[in-house]
C-alpha cells in the first residue's frame, strides 16, 4: 500500500527530471530542413544551385561562438547564405555576437541579408548594418542584386521590413502603402527575370504574388511557436492563432513562399514540437 501511496509522487518526479531534457532538446536539437523548389523559369545555369535559410536567430548561439550552427551549414554546402531579418533581439541587443557569426558565415558561402522588426526596434540598425557590411554580408533593404552562374541570371532582391516603412519617418508613417509600393518599384526593375524576395514578413504574401515574385524567402512567425498534430502552428505575431504562414513552401498564383521556422526565441522562450531550423532549398525545373 505504502508503494502505491508514493507512486503518484514517483510518476511526477520522472515527468520532471523528463521534461527539462525534452525542453533543452526543442529549444536547441537544430534540424535541417531540405526542399526542393521546381520552375521552369529557373535558367538551366541555376539547376541544382543550393540556398540555406537563416532566420530569427535573435542571438541565440549554438554551442560556443555558434559552433553547432556553423558546422550545420559547411555540411549544407550552400551556393548562398540568405538571411531572412531579426539577426539580433531587441530586448538583449548583443551586436558583437551578430557580427561574429555572420562573419564566420561569409566564410562558408556569400551572404545576403534583409532586417527584420527587431532590428528596427533595437535603435541601433544604422549602426549594424554598416557593420554587417564591413564584415562581408550584403545587405539588401529596398535593393536587389543579380546572381550569375554558368552565363546566365537570376534576381534576389530584398525588402526592409515592414516597421521601418510605418515607423522609420513622418513621411511613412502617413503612407503605409509604401511596402507595397516599393515591392511593385523593384519587382518593375527586374521584370522578366526569375526573381528571388527576401522579406522576413510571411504575412503579406499577396504583396508577393501581386508583383509575381517567383520565390520568396520569409521568417517571423517561429513556425507557430507550438505546434500541434494536423492543426499546425498555434500563434504568430501579425498573424494571430493558429497562422496561416508558419512553415514550409506556400504556393500561390505561381509565387512560391519558404517561410522558416527560424532558430531562436523572443518573448516566449519556449518552443515545443517546433526545433530551431536551417532550410535548404535546391532550385529545379519541372
Amino acid at each position: 500500500m505504502k508503494a502505491l501511496k508514493r507512486l503518484p509522487i514517483l510518476v511526477l518526479a520522472l515527468f520532471l527530471l523528463g521534461i527539462g531534457p525534452f525542453c533543452w532538446w526543442q529549444n536547441n536539437g537544430l534540424v535541417v530542413t531540405k526542399m526542393e523548389y521546381k520552375n521552369d523559369r529557373i535558367p538551366v545555369g541555376f539547376r541544382e544551385y543550393r540556398i540555406v535559410q537563416v532566420s530569427d536567430l535573435h542571438n541565440k548561439e549554438f554551442g560556443k561562438g555558434n559552433a553547432r550552427l556553423l558546422d550545420k551549414l559547411r555540411e549544407c554546402q550552400p551556393d548562398i547564405i540568405v538571411i531572412t531579418g531579426d539577426l539580433i533581439d531587441s530586448r538583449k541587443t548583443k551586436v558583437a555576437v551578430a557580427l561574429k557569426c555572420i562573419k564566420q558565415m561569409a566564410e562558408v558561402a556569400p551572404v545576403y541579408y534583409v532586417s527584420g522588426n527587431h532590428e528596427y526596434n533595437s535603435g541601433q540598425y544604422a549602426t549594424l548594418k554598416e557593420e554587417l557590411v564591413a564584415v562581408g554580408a550584403t545587405v539588401l533593404d529596398n535593393s536587389g542584386f543579380i546572381l550569375e552562374r554558368d552565363g546566365e541570371q537570376i534576381a534576389l532582391i530584398g525588402l526592409a521590413d515592414t516597421a521601418f516603412f510605418e515607423y522609420g519617418n513622418d513621411y511613412m508613417a502617413e503612407n503605409k502603402d509604401i511596402f507595397a509600393q516599393e515591392m511593385a518599384d523593384l519587382a518593375t526593375e527586374y521584370h522578366g527575370m526569375f526573381t528571388i524576395l527576401l522579406s522576413h514578413r510571411p504575412e503579406k504574401m499577396s504583396v508577393y504574388v501581386a508583383q509575381d515574385i517567383d520565390l520568396v524567402f520569409a521568417g517571423h512567425a517561429h513556425g507557430g511557436q507550438f505546434r500541434l498534430p494536423l492543426l499546425g502552428g498555434l500563434v504568430a505575431p501579425d498573424q494571430g492563432l493558429f497562422p496561416k504562414y508558419t512553415s514550409g513552401l506556400y504556393e500561390l498564383d505561381g509565387t512560391g513562399m519558404v517561410v522558416s521556422r527560424g532558430l531562436g526565441n523572443s518573448i516566449v522562450p519556449l518552443r515545443i514540437f517546433n526545433r530551431p531550423e536551417l532550410v535548404v532549398v535546391k532550385l529545379s525545373g519541372n
